[in-house]
């Protein structure tokens, strides 16, 4: 368990009375940086480790979702690091096409111009200077946080080699025939002005309207219902389902279509449900995505009444205005023309909006650009069918397999100047040109190329190996692709994590981009409720590493950090761990002062106390209990095992009992300061990956070496001591105790009281002295009359409480609260006896009260013990 004896010595600082992280954190990580101990060497012979960064979107900055997952990334690799692997911590940044035009757009109507009065060369520019001047403030936000990242290797979605990549998979996409133009209905957003893909749309239920309105005239009327009626205008059909008597008559004929000079058909369609509503639809084929396929079907014309800004185009008296304007005016003149049935609001149904700017989308009819995705989808679910990549928690496969078994082509191409532009040329007699990275672009009169970007999450699923120089064969490819392990949110398995093993497979034959998906939970607030603006419970992480400490941030997150669950934390969380890392600091402290070190081998067993032996057992069970949770990623319990070795164990436990021997001096204090020395390096080491600004001045101090991010994770070396664990549990059974009723009885934790102790014959006898050091027990001198007497393990500790407390007082007031107690132990027995109440009550408070039983009786025990340990007065 001795650290690498590689490191050269370097001086042993004298630590301060009190930890300031804000006076050891930036100092240490600059440190980090230039000794270069977070950069990866491809020709290094050591084992390959490699995890990319979740590119946080350029417009970003850190928030406590990013704080969460980066803690999580950087504990894995930094204890890969200390175990000998080449760790890669692949950083870098999205260009978020939407997000980040939207941004220098709205900086651009500030001087009151638009990106068209700039035109598109301009435009890119400006938002390249804008990303250059303020886009980059999460790198520095990483930083504070200690993220052991490869600066050097920092990527960004439009360096010129990932947009090189970008390109190549297009021109092999395409030539394989999986990329294809076609005219299709999408999701269109009419504030953002572009195309997005079904996962970008988010689904709430809205209040609208439900209308009910007459075609046709006479025998030959229908009703249809929608909660659009503006589109009414561009319908050119409607369906029922061919085995519908109501309708049989009017199939195949034309209807008057209302408010227009138009007539349409009656179509028979089997998509129509007869039991629903009416059992009659209108069909708008270029404004809904299954009256597109209705329309298909049955050869119907395709009319687009809404233009990019959802304006009604058709000529009239609704031109002009916007779709909620014209629904109000089609419905009102509608009514007048006595077509309208029924009305009802609010009808509540599922509306999509645009998962950035909230808007509703509006489904339109647009010539895009798709990804054929049935085989790549196919290759993603079999990878993990196959075992050649897992997901964590195993529960979240059927989410994956739900997404990837059910995907429908992906529309990749988006109305914005920001981006990869797709590289596609247009000739003037209708050529079509796909243009590789190393291909010459046509040139001549009349040569274009297309206007459209590429989906943001086009070049971000390529991010496992284009950060690694793809496609050209580089050595960091070949060393740290495929990825080892993803760490990333469950909310984003869809949008990224189905993209990049799509891409990976199809691109590097059949290897997956990494091994292991890890999904974790999302950051909630202390009440499980979601963060966000509008509910002011958002919370800027760095407000929290400024007053507590980056340490504190990090193991607050990581002790929350169940697999595939939500993470809710609040500020005394956080408060409670940096009293954690002023509980290191101190105890440390207080261990070099008392002769705590690292120097020479450990003594052999048979010099060690029990005490000794106890703690280097409980040391490798914990070095155990660490390794099997990192390997199965339970941070949560990686965090509460080490938090209570270090705390309770090593602080509360084995400093407290070694006082004495420290105190006495000679070779048992020689020895336990060894035996200290070692558990605080293994303890250290095993903390550094979740807190690794104290745990790196501490364990510099300790061992006078040069720093613990490039030391050797701790080995389990074997050592186990069942005796010993057996003997000082035994010791914490009767310190427990006596503690307890020295609270229950009204002591100060620092009152002395004189005590007898009766150890002979138990395992106890040697720890007589530690134990009245902590229970703050004198010995009993002339005049000792023992008032309580408390058997517990095996011995008896006698204690003299005479003069110390009110004895009347105490025991008017536990005689008070025994009889509340046996009238809450009278009331629950009463009810649970009652059958009429048992079968009328809700399981839940039958439950309750059998719990109040219970509680009474084990106060009713408790407290007659007390009344029993007073003095006879």
């Amino acid at each position: 368990m001795t650290e690498n004896s590689s490191q050269q010595p370097a001086s042993n600082p004298e630590l301060p009375t009190t930890y300031a992280p804000a006076d050891v954190e930036g100092k240490l990580y600059e440190r980090w940086v230039e000794r270069g101990y977070f950069e990866a060497d491809e020709h290094s012979d050591k084992p390959p480790y490699s995890i990319v960064i979740p590119p946080p979107n350029v417009t970003g900055s850190l928030h406590l979702g990013h704080a969460f997952e980066h803690t999580l990334i950087d504990a894995l690799v930094r204890r890969k690091r200390m175990q000998g692997f080449e760790a890669l911590y692949q950083p870098g940044m999205d260009h978020a096409g939407i997000a980040t035009q939207n941004v220098v757009e709205r900086e651009l109507g500030k001087e009151g111009k638009s990106r068209h009065d700039l035109g598109r060369e301009a435009f890119v520019e400006r938002v390249w200077q804008w990303k250059n001047e303020s886009g980059g403030q999460i790198s520095g936000q990483m930083r504070r946080l200690g993220e052991g990242v490869a600066w050097s290797r920092e990527r960004f979605t439009m360096d010129e080699g990932l947009s090189k990549a970008v390109q190549t998979v297009f021109k092999q996409m395409y030539d394989d025939g999986l990329i294809y133009r076609a005219e299709r209905i999408i999701n269109w957003c009419p504030r953002c002005l572009t195309a997005i893909s079904d996962i970008e749309v988010e689904y709430q239920e809205d209040d609208g309207e439900l209308v009910s309105m007459t075609y046709g005239e006479g025998d030959e009327t229908i009703v249809v219902a929608t909660t659009r009626a503006e589109t009414m205008l561009g319908d050119t059909a409607v369906a029922v389902h061919p085995d519908d008597e109501r309708y049989r008559h009017l199939i195949g004929k034309q209807i008057k279509l209302p408010l227009t000079d138009r007539t349409i058909p009656v179509v028979a369609d089997h998509h129509v449900d007869p039991e629903f509503g009416t059992g009659a639809v209108k069909v708008t084929p270029a404004h809904d995505p299954n009256d597109f396929e209705i329309g298909n079907r049955h050869d119907l014309p395709f009319i687009t009444v809404l233009d990019e800004r959802a304006v009604i185009t058709v000529p009239g008296p609704f031109e002009g205005l916007d779709r909620l304007e014209a629904r109000s005016a089609i419905v009102a003149a509608l009514r007048a023309d006595g077509r309208i049935v029924a009305e009802k609001r609010p009808y509540v149904h599922s509306v999509g909006h645009c998962s950035r700017c909230k808007t509703t989308i509006e489904p339109r009819l647009s010539l895009q650009w798709w990804v054929k995705v049935a085989p790549l989808a196919q290759a993603a679910g079999d990878a993990v069918r196959d075992g050649k990549v897992k997901i964590h928690p195993q529960e979240m496969e059927k989410r994956y397999f739900d997404w990837v078994d059910n995907l429908h082509d992906w529309t990749i191409s988006r109305q914005l100047w920001w981006g990869h532009r797709i590289p596609v040329w247009y000739g003037p007699n209708g050529e079509v040109v796909c243009v590789g990275p190393d291909d010459e672009a046509p040139t001549g009169e009349g040569w274009t190329q297309d206007s459209d970007v590429l989906d943001t999450w086009f070049s971000s699923g390529l991010w496992p190996f284009s950060t690694l120089g793809w496609p050209e064969r580089t050595d960091s490819l070949a060393k740290f692709y495929p990825n080892s392990v993803l760490v990333t949110g469950y909310d984003i398995l869809f949008f990224w994590v189905a993209r990049m093993m799509m891409f990976g497979l199809y691109v590097n034959d059949g290897v997956p981009p990494f091994g292991t998906i890890v999904l974790h939970g999302m950051v909630r607030d202390e009440h499980g409720k979601k963060m966000s603006k509008s509910f002011g419970n958002v919370v800027n992480p760095l407000d929290w590493m400024d007053k507590y400490g980056s340490d504190a941030l990090r193991f607050t997150l990581a002790r929350g950090a169940n697999p595939g669950t939500d993470v809710p934390i609040g500020e005394d969380w956080v408060q409670g761990s940096a009293k954690f890392s002023n509980k290191i600091w101190n105890a440390t402290r207080f261990a070099l002062m008392n002769g705590a070190t690292i120097e020479g081998e450990l003594p052999p067993a048979e010099e060690m106390s029990v005490t000794d032996r106890w703690i280097l057992s409980r040391l490798n069970k914990t070095v155990a209990d660490v390794d099997a949770f990192y390997d199965d990623f339970q941070f949560a319990k990686i965090s509460e095992a080490l938090r209570h070795f270090a705390w309770d164990e090593v602080f509360d436990w084995y400093v407290e009992l070694s006082k004495t021997t420290f105190f006495a001096g000679g070779r048992p204090a020689e020895v336990s300061g060894r035996v200290l020395g070692e558990v605080l390096d293994v303890m250290l080491r095993l903390l550094h990956p979740i807190v690794p600004f104290v745990t790196e001045a501490l364990w510099t101090a300790l061992t006078g070496r040069e720093s613990i991010v490039i030391a050797e994770w701790p080995a389990d070396s074997g050592f186990r001591d069942d005796a010993a664990e057996k003997e000082i549990e035994l010791v914490q059974q009767v310190v427990t105790e006596v503690r307890r009723f020295r609270n229950d009885q009204g002591l100060q934790p620092g009152q002395k009281v004189p005590a007898e102790l009766t150890l002979t014959g138990t395992a106890l006898a040697p720890h007589e002295a530690a134990m009245r050091q902590l229970l703050r027990l004198q010995p009993a001198g002339d005049g000792f009359h023992a008032t309580a007497s408390l058997p517990v393990a095996g011995a008896t500790v006698a204690l003299d409480l005479s003069g110390t407390i009110d004895v009347a007082a105490e025991r008017k007031r536990l005689t008070k609260d025994l009889e509340a107690a046996q009238k809450e132990k009278a009331q629950a027995t009463g009810k649970l006896g009652n059958e009429a109440f048992l079968a009328k009550a809700p399981d839940n408070v039958v439950d309750k009260i059998r719990g109040r039983l219970a509680k009474a009786e084990a106060d009713i025990e408790r407290i007659g013990a007390q009344l029993a340990a007073l003095p006879q007065s």
